[in-house]
């Protein structure tokens, strides 16, 4: 992957950025930063190579780039950052919030580091989304102003392939297939989606459409 900076570029602005807005201790957390930066590029790499949409936010001249001035791939690195380092000190770290922080202040994105993200996920403008603990397949995608939250403490299970277009939610005991297109402003709550369909409307009148596995390729 090619990088727009250095690696220790890339550590001193998040050291600075963590420092300006909260507080960060260069002596004591910094080498735990500089290993968790360097994990969290192989995985934004494995992300950004994997994913189904290859485009301009994730290659440019053929070959697959990280600019950590380009808000969709440094909230990918960021929410990567804070699980690394949430992994790293096995299951507790202030750092890890600081990192969760910086990522909603800088790119509007709530997007806890306990949660398991997939290694391959993508967004398209992260503004306003609110991802809570759900089972996310490969391939997830969303854009912006999304949620997939909890009903009676019960969160959905979404599989491989899923799009999440703007204003969508996902909220509740749902069962998304794979290969799901969930178009823009759609509300699916406690209901179940097959796989290969496109869904519009709001729960409980939602309106789906079978397509072949072919369409969604």
């Amino acid at each position: 992957m090619r990088l727009e900076m250095p690696v220790s570029d890339i550590e001193a602005l998040v050291a600075r950025q963590l420092g300006t807005l909260f507080v960060f201790d260069p002596q004591h957390e910094g080498p735990l930063l500089k290993r968790a930066v360097a994990i969290a590029l192989q995985r934004s790499e494995c992300c950004f190579s994997e994913t189904r949409v290859r485009s301009k936010y994730y290659v440019r001249d053929g070959e697959i780039y990280f600019n950590p001035f380009h808000s969709g791939q440094y909230a990918i690195f960021l929410y990567f950052l804070s699980n690394t380092i949430y992994r790293e000190v096995s299951g507790s770290s202030t750092l890890s919030d600081r990192v969760y922080y910086l990522n909603k202040v800088l790119n509007g994105l709530d997007l806890f580091y306990e949660i398991e993200m997939p290694d391959a996920f993508f967004l398209d403008h992260p503004v306003g989304a609110v991802l809570g603990r759900a089972k996310y397949g490969e391939g997830f995608s969303f854009s912006q102003g999304c949620t997939v939250g909890n009903n009676k403490g019960i969160y959905p299970s979404i599989g491989r392939d899923v799009r999440m277009m703007s204003g969508s939610k996902i909220v509740g005991d749902c069962e998304i297939g794979d290969h799901v297109i969930i178009a823009a402003n759609t509300y699916i709550k406690d209901a179940n989606i097959p796989s290969c369909s496109i869904v519009f409307g709001s729960s409980p009148d939602l309106v789906i459409k079978q397509k072949s596995k072919s369409y969604f390729v």
